[in-house]
């Protein structure tokens, strides 16, 4: 058994902003699951818990980064 699930394609769900990789779902600790990018683990996860493609995707989108620059700046 390889470990992770592929995101099915039929699931609207970014690629990572870094590397460009479709993200995996993975098994964590005590039975919960995570996104994550296949290729780094510094690269962004979601929590443990239900698998929250919400999440992925706005952490993975270039809107996101924008948002985050303008808060620090203010």
């Amino acid at each position: 058994m390889k470990g992770y699930i592929n995101v099915p394609e039929s699931f609207n769900c970014q690629r990572c902003k870094h590397c460009g990789s479709a993200p995996i779902i993975s098994l964590a600790d005590h039975g919960l699951y995570l996104l994550k990018c296949p290729t780094d683990d510094t690269h962004y996860q979601t929590k443990p818990g239900a698998i929250d493609i919400d999440d992925w995707n706005i952490h993975n989108a270039r809107l996101y980064d924008n948002d985050l620059k303008m808060m620090s700046a203010g």
